[in-house]
């Protein structure tokens, strides 16, 4: 299954506590938290380019499944991340502490990201 496609977000859980944990500004997830939120995705083979909108802001990211990359945070910061396919429909990745799966059922793509104890969850549908 090919994740390919645009994506704009439908709902989710615990953004803001996930977001502060981060250490992202109160200002800044006021932002992120009011505007539209899309993500466009290619992938050809074991390599992905997203690009993630999020009101005027773009974050690009380009990787290789099983090769460690800078991934961009909304805050412009790059921190190491890694990810790996489960299935052919299963991203997981590893950066910061924290642990990101991408699961994609048909036209929905539902993420979870745990740190900790703390979990955030965000429902994206193929557009």
């Amino acid at each position: 299954m090919s994740f390919t496609g645009k994506y704009e977000l439908q709902s989710q859980e615990n953004f803001e506590p996930f977001m502060k944990a981060l250490g992202i500004p109160d200002e800044m997830i006021r932002k992120i938290k009011d505007n539209k939120y899309t993500a466009e995705i290619v992938q050809d083979g074991k390599k992905f380019k997203v690009t993630a909108t999020i009101g005027s802001k773009v974050m690009r990211n380009e990787f290789a499944i099983g090769e460690e990359f800078d991934y961009e945070l909304m805050t412009g910061q790059k921190i190491k991340a890694l990810f790996q396919m489960e299935g052919n429909n299963k991203l997981v990745g590893t950066m910061k502490g924290m642990k990101y799966i991408n699961e994609l059922n048909g036209d929905v793509m539902t993420s979870v990201a745990t740190m900790g104890d703390l979990t955030y969850k965000r429902i994206m549908k193929r557009i």
